[in-house]
């Protein structure tokens, strides 16, 4: 934005400046000066200098009137769907437009640093084959082969990826990849999304240092560089050298979410030492979330704690444990309780739902305390390895196990007797997450290269069919060729960016995204087509009626 001054007789011109429709492109040409001193505008980046017009051209007019005008201040900001659906308007508003440059910024400083540590950038096939790894998939019809016959848009580059590392072709490859997954519309995801893919040969398969525990200690240290260099360069910060490490079992247990946010405390508190034996189903554990307002702020006057509960339902303390609780709470204090198995599964809790919501109504009174460290990263680590508590996974799983992560990955070498005992609820992953203030920024895994412990895996655990796991033919054949032992990461470019913009939604740092819905509203797309040209796929569409 620059201030244009009109001096004399004005500009040589057919036309007036004051006549030219809002938001028109328009040719000036003048001398570039500084302003007179006390008309400086400390709020604009060019508010010390101004062009005195000797010459301007109209090229191009824009209609009138506009459907809004993204550039003028004075004009109330339009609701979303409108701004949605004129996106390149909307790309104006120099909120948006400083976010995707920013997101060019991040992008090159990621490809530059990841260069500097040897890793080769290959691109990897967008037109797969449909594997049941987990997420539902994308499929595209062709008409080169016969008919029906249909492509999958990938997930993720996962089984490319395995297959360079076995070839040997690189040891350390990364790509900004375009990742694809029909999921049911939700808050914030896009049906497709960009992720930084890493992969690394002759990573660690067991030990570890300190709490980490397991392989994968090189894309650990390849990652925290990486996110560190990004924020030192993007925002000036120095992020601390070693990001902390928290189990899975941990993060549940403490905070209800396997995704925490550590900036604030109100941690849950394990019960069990104060619950009498056989008072307990066994393999279950009594915990509370104690709130005390003098610790954790206070809420406001009348606030009815009931609206905390989100509709869930929240357990009795056993009359036994009465007297031993009673020495915990102080005059004032709040609490609730949750039954849950010792052993944790899921992504979070009835008390880690509590406490988001509990948190949020704090921090809307102003009266949260939050650490001073803005930006709390955490690994979270040796996750179950199977779940049947993935409601995500269910269309393909059908009842059967599922893996947490996806099927190629590496069961913590201590547990690998677990696993041939059919122990399977109690086997660990090498699997890990990175979390930053609460949201899930990258998850990555030590893959399995045995070929024999990958087919065991999709046979005795995941019970796969022998049609399902031929679908796996050409990794199984890059493991049996050499396969050295690999593992790697995935973190949400688009997340990392927003986060990055300080924007709650993905959706104002990516040029054209779709709704919760899956819904283009520039393109209008997804659209129907003829039945004449599904007819040259081999696809008939169904009568309405008959559905």
């Amino acid at each position: 934005m620059l201030n244009l001054v009109i001096r004399g007789k004005g500009a040589k011109s057919e036309l007036r400046l004051g006549d030219i429709p809002p938001e028109s492109v328009v040719l000036v040409e003048g001398t570039v000066g500084l302003r007179k001193e006390g008309a400086e505008n400390e709020n604009m980046e060019t508010g010390e200098v101004e062009v005195v017009v000797d010459k301007f051209t109209l090229l191009n007019p824009a209609a009138s009137p506009l459907p809004f005008y993204p550039s003028d201040p004075s004009y109330s900001l339009a609701n979303e769907d409108l701004r949605a659906k004129h996106r390149h308007l909307d790309l104006r508003r120099s909120e948006l437009s400083s976010n995707i440059r920013k997101r060019s910024k991040i992008a090159h400083i990621i490809r530059c640093f990841l260069h500097d540590q040897n890793f080769t950038e290959i691109e990897t096939p967008i037109l797969l084959k449909s594997t049941p790894e987990g997420a539902r998939e994308f499929l595209v019809p062709t008409r080169l082969t016969p008919s029906p016959s249909l492509y999958a848009l990938p997930q993720s580059p996962q089984q490319p990826k395995q297959l360079l590392i076995a070839s040997g072709c690189t040891d350390a490859y990364f790509q900004i990849a375009r990742c694809f997954r029909d999921e049911d519309g939700r808050k914030d995801r896009q049906p497709e999304f960009t992720q930084v893919d890493l992969e690394m040969g002759f990573v660690s398969g067991a030990g570890g240092s300190g709490a980490w525990g397991m392989g994968g200690e090189e894309v650990r240290r390849v990652v925290e560089g990486m996110v560190r260099r990004v924020w030192k360069e993007v925002e000036g910060v120095e992020l601390e050298k070693e990001f902390a490490v928290m189990s899975y079992t941990q993060a549940m247990n403490r905070f209800g979410s396997d995704k925490p946010d550590t900036r604030f405390g109100l941690e849950i508190t394990d019960l069990a030492l104060l619950t009498p034996a056989g008072v307990l189903a066994s393999g279950y554990s009594l915990r509370a979330l104690i709130y005390r307002p003098s610790r954790d702020g206070a809420l406001p006057p009348n606030f009815d704690l009931g609206m905390l509960s989100g509709g869930e339902s929240f357990a009795e303390p056993p009359p036994e444990a009465g007297p031993e609780l009673e020495r915990l709470l102080e005059d004032g204090d709040a609490v609730w309780f949750e039954e849950g198995p010792i052993v944790p599964e899921g992504g979070s809790t009835s008390l880690g739902r509590l406490r988001l919501r509990l948190a949020e109504a704090l921090r809307a009174n102003g009266t949260l305390p939050l650490s001073p460290n803005p930006y709390h990263f955490h690994w979270i680590t040796a996750f179950p390895l199977f779940t049947l508590a993935d409601p995500d996974k269910a269309h393909l799983s059908k009842g059967r196990w599922a893996s947490t992560h996806h099927p190629f990955t590496a069961p913590v070498a201590e547990d690998i007797a677990l696993l041939e005992r059919g122990e399977y609820a109690a086997v660990r992953g090498q699997h890990y997450d990175l979390v930053l203030n609460g949201m899930e920024i990258g998850g990555g895994s030590v893959r399995i290269h045995d070929p024999v412990l990958q087919e065991k895996v999709f046979r005795d655990v995941l019970q796969l069919t022998d049609e399902e796991t031929n679908r796996f033919a050409h990794l199984l054949a890059a493991l049996r060729s050499g396969a050295p032992p690999h593992g790697g990461i995935a973190l949400g470019l688009d997340r990392l960016v927003a986060i990055l913009c300080n924007t709650a939604s993905i959706r104002d740092v990516i040029a054209f995204p779709k709704t919760a819905g899956g819904v283009d509203p520039v393109f209008k797309s997804p659209d129907s087509v003829e039945d004449s040209v599904l007819e040259e796929y081999g696809i008939q569409a169904r009568n309405s009626k008959a559905q």
